[in-house]
């Protein structure tokens, strides 16, 4: 069983401040197995929704709930969307002591729910796959490749990897997503995540897309957000400053797993993955997932001038706004735009992120790291050389 430390950690901070944790995100992802890993050694009360026995016992939940003390964990809780209410009266009692981890897939009724009636009392901790601190450095590629859902993971072989993510797209467009309240037919949404797939890395063009699958930008955006409501999808918005240049003001579009992504587009190994038009982006978007996942930023974007200049990721650490540029190269070239954009955002920092061995400077506020050390930045209490 592979730990998942950072998660451990995120938890027992939120459970210790906040009545009420919510750790959400994709099926699939470890979210059980992570909250089974968090309750050992403690007294702690486990429900699951998916069962019929666990169901009846809450028949009569505030009387069931009320008597139980230390940790009680309630996952798929999105099946009793009627327990907010209940939590909510539990958690307000005087000298209440009892902490609530409560386990569920992303959905518009769930986080509209648990915010509106828990507000207050709640604190949300998104899940996402494996990341390289918790498998290793040494199998970054493969990591890459097949992406971070444990079973797509820890296949015995690519094949039976890719076996199981197309399975994976499969149930989730034709049960998960209808589970959750997403009533759209699976055929054309299994159309635009395909088109999607094509799309990862770039600049959203709604219009564009549009044309291609002969349905209005509205459409398109509203499909847009409920994948990026189920933690299929990022958007990453643009970074705006006062300079005179055209800044790009359309947001990005990454997919979250690049396994996901290289199962849409029929990549099966590293060799047809190293072959193919979308490698520089999928490493791209890979790294943008492993940095945010483990450093947790509270908000994050991109910048790029229409005439040139681009920064992949930024974001603000430790009171100071860092930049990250992903090259698949071991030995990056870096241009003027660059240099500038450093200049022209203020950064205090930039990392050149690039599958090379070792790090060096560049110039003061420039660096090259390797992708392996990404988490070295994480345990770093500074967030700058």
């Amino acid at each position: 069983m592979i730990e998942r430390t950072t998660y451990l950690e995120r938890l027992s901070v939120s459970t210790a401040r906040s009545p009420i944790t919510a750790l959400l995100g994709p099926r699939q992802s470890g979210k059980t197995t992570l909250a089974n890993q968090f309750a050992q050694g403690k007294a702690a009360t486990v429900f699951d929704l998916e069962s019929e026995q666990d169901v009846r016992a809450l028949a009569n939940p505030e009387l069931t709930l009320g008597e139980l003390t230390g940790l009680v964990v309630l996952d798929e809780i999105q099946r009793m969307p009627s327990l907010f209410r209940t939590l909510r009266v539990l958690v307000d009692r005087p000298k209440s002591d009892t902490q609530f981890l409560i386990l569920g897939s992303a959905s518009p009724d769930l986080v509209r729910g648990a915010s509106e009636s828990l507000a207050g009392r709640i604190e949300f901790v998104d899940i996402a796959g494996f990341n390289m601190q918790e498998i290793g450095s040494a199998d970054l590629l493969s990591l890459m490749l097949r992406g971070g859902f444990p079973r797509a993971y820890l296949a015995s072989s690519d094949a039976d990897s890719f076996a199981w993510r197309q399975g994976f797209i499969r149930t989730f467009l034709e049960r998960d997503m209808p589970e959750i309240g997403i009533r759209i037919p699976p055929i054309a949404m299994r159309r635009f995540w395909t088109m999607l797939a094509h799309w990862h890395g770039r600049t959203w063009n709604a219009s564009e897309l549009g044309r291609s699958l002969g349905a209005s930008d509205k459409t398109l955006r509203s499909y847009l957000d409920m994948l990026t409501g189920t933690f299929m999808i990022r958007q990453l918005q643009p970074w705006h400053t006062n300079v005179n240049k055209r800044q790009v003001k359309a947001l990005k579009v990454y997919f979250r797993d690049s396994g996901l992504l290289h199962a849409l587009l029929g990549i099966e190994t590293q060799q047809t993955l190293m072959g193919h038009g979308i490698v520089g982006l999928s490493w791209e978007g890979f790294l943008i997932e492993q940095i945010l996942s483990l450093l947790n930023p509270p908000s994050a974007w991109f910048w790029a001038a229409h005439a040139g200049g681009e920064i992949d990721l930024i974001i603000d650490q430790e009171g100071k706004r860092i930049g990250f540029e992903m090259k698949f190269s071991e030995a990056p070239k870096l241009g003027k735009a660059l240099y500038g954009a450093v200049d022209i955002l203020a950064l205090d920092h930039l990392y050149v992120v690039c599958p090379t061995r070792r790090a060096y400077p560049v110039n003061e506020h420039i660096s090259v790291l390797p992708a392996a050390s990404i988490p070295d930045l994480a345990n770093s209490k500074e967030p700058c050389p």
